[in-house]
């Protein structure tokens, strides 16, 4: 069965299957191939249209329970990777397209992953990109100090070129993002709405956040050259609030509604407006939003200090999603008082194949891989140097082996009569955590040397204790 997500699924399961509250709690979990219809597959491994996954859906009987639910299997994921070894953040993310009212991304940090984290150096605040939020400027406006004025900027039509000619700082431009709703009626009639979203000129906009301001929340898309020139008469890289040829719904971000003296553009080729003012040149904005990304250096929402940005790799994600799908699909069961009431659920998910692949990005040096133990496709290699001229090292790296095996460790015996460096050299770049080497030289002493793939030397130990020494390091 090729899906993305199984909610609608395993929702249809369960309301087949229960009828009482006697049968509730129920964590029903699966392991198996999801298939995602990415445009452009990218990152590799990291994010092919084809993955495997563990699902788990939680469903109870009230809000108290659901959310024990998911704080149980929140907690188990946090175990799951303190034990991979793996340095990760729970930040607080966006539902998406599956919904709900709370969600959790657990994210690797790793300079070369797909998303950006946000948080807070001084407590313990962290969210993705999408979720986080960017507080207002600390209030109030100053004053207008310039009077509006049209300006020639001939040639430049972006902020940065803008700023850079008049000699100003790019965050004193707004840049002007114009995009359009369609609603159709029950006869299938189309009505076209054009809005005009104000951002700073060096901020971004989130698209995420957009789509929850009131009227957009049923999506957008970005306007085209003909809607553009209608409303605006201009082309885009001109565009701003002043001689409009047809009004549009305005929604001003957060930091644009306590600017003054700005810059936009002035509807027309080569002409922007500076010294712009609510107020006096134009009317306060009706609808001002949190509508951009947040950068380092952002008043940090709980008021503990200021954002900073890592990147991270997505490995777990968890939601609550309360009755959407419940409801939707009439998924209900007998309460105490016998009354039908619907279930409440949560979903989770780890991208095991995602997994191994963030473990690298985050464990890995100029020699290769370093894998943490609990995910290592070996845990200790045992390196006999010239095992086949010597019946010694033969017989001491066999007990070693043996020994390791015997207590459970995943251990693997290089019998392949390599040289030193060429053998040392192909379990580095594998990434075997914990390397033994055994020679005739360090037998006549009774000694064998032992390597953690991370340390830079190595170091002597008795024969007859490695295999405990090992053990300590492995905390067994």
């Amino acid at each position: 069965m090729v899906q993305p997500t199984s909610e609608e699924v395993v929702t249809d399961i369960m309301r087949q299957e229960i009828r009482s509250y006697k049968q509730l709690p129920v964590n029903l979990y699966q392991i198996q191939t999801k298939f995602r219809d990415e445009r452009r597959p990218r990152f590799g491994l990291m994010r092919g249209r084809e993955f495997t996954m563990k699902d788990a859906y939680s469903f109870d009987r009230d809000l108290d329970s659901a959310m024990a639910s998911y704080r149980v299997m929140a907690n188990a994921y946090r175990r799951i990777f303190d034990r991979f070894g793996l340095r990760y953040r729970a930040v607080a993310a966006d539902s998406g397209a599956i919904g709900g009212d709370l969600s959790e991304e657990f994210q690797v940090i790793a300079a070369t992953g797909e998303d950006a984290i946000v948080y807070c150096p001084h407590s313990d605040y962290a969210a993705n990109m999408e979720k986080a939020e960017a507080l207002a400027p600390l209030g109030p406006r100053p004053a207008p100090g310039q009077p509006m004025a049209k300006t020639a900027t001939p040639g430049k039509s972006t902020c940065s070129d803008v700023a850079s000619y008049l000699g100003v700082a790019l965050q004193q431009t707004v840049k002007s993002l114009v995009v359009a709703t369609e609603r159709k009626d029950q006869q299938g009639v189309g009505e076209v709405e054009v809005w005009l979203l104000l951002l700073r000129g060096d901020h971004e906009l989130n698209e995420v956040k957009a789509n929850k301001v009131k009227g957009l929340e049923g999506g957008f898309r970005f306007a085209t050259l003909t809607e553009i020139d209608t409303h605006f008469g201009c082309k885009p890289g001109y565009l701003g609030l002043v001689n409009l040829r047809k009004s549009v719904r305005l929604v001003v971000d957060r930091d644009v509604a306590l600017m003054h003296d700005w810059i936009c553009g002035a509807n027309e080729p080569d002409f922007h407006f500076t010294g712009v003012n609510w107020g006096r040149d134009l009317p306060e904005p009706d609808v001002v939003a949190d509508i951009r990304n947040v950068v380092a250096g952002d008043l940090s929402p709980d008021g503990k200090g200021v954002l900073a940005l890592e990147r991270g790799i997505e490995i777990g994600h968890v939601f609550y999603l309360g009755t959407k799908y419940s409801r939707a699909m009439n998924a209900t069961f007998l309460d105490t008082n016998g009354k039908p009431q619907f279930m409440e659920m949560g979903c989770y998910g780890i991208g095991i194949t995602r997994l191994p692949a963030a473990a690298i990005e985050q464990n890995h040096d100029a020699r290769g891989i370093i894998w943490p133990d609990a995910i290592a496709p070996f845990v200790v290699v045992i390196c006999p140097i010239g095992a086949d001229r010597s019946a010694d090292v033969r017989l001491a790296a066999d007990s070693v082996y043996t020994d390791l095996l015997a207590a459970g460790v995943d251990v693997i015996l290089d019998d392949r009569g390599e040289r030193p460096g060429a053998m040392f050299a192909d379990w580095e770049l594998i990434g075997v955590p914990h390397r033994i080497t055994i020679g005739d030289r360090g037998l006549k002493d009774g000694l064998v040397e032992y390597q953690q793939r991370r340390e830079a030397v190595s170091v002597k130990v008795a024969l007859a204790e490695v295999a405990a020494h090992v053990m300590a390091r492995l905390g067994q």
